[in-house]
């Protein structure tokens, strides 16, 4: 097994405890807003939900609730901190 995909099945562990509630927090940060990863991300760490900001603290858990049907894609726009074209969420 590669060391990429033991420290994947590593951080996996780890997070999994916590991938119910870090759902349950991004769907109430988003509210009936439109939203990047990023930005969902860092309302999470200005809320407490997270120690510090780190975008997949949120990008991994939108595509569950998106595979769970709870949030969908809407367009996409430039992100502020790395001026790429990113995703822009919103709850179904």
């Amino acid at each position: 097994m590669s060391v990429t995909t033991e420290t994947r099945r590593e951080s996996y562990k780890a997070i999994k405890p916590l991938a119910g509630r870090r759902r349950d927090a991004i769907l109430e940060v988003m509210g009936d807003m439109e939203m990047t990863a990023t930005e969902i991300a860092e309302a999470m760490h200005i809320r407490g939900y997270t120690k510090y900001y780190e975008r997949n603290f949120a990008a991994p858990r939108l595509t569950e609730l998106k595979a769970a049907g709870k949030v969908k894609t809407v367009g996409k726009r430039i992100c502020g901190k790395t001026g790429r074209m990113v995703a822009v969420w919103v709850r179904v």
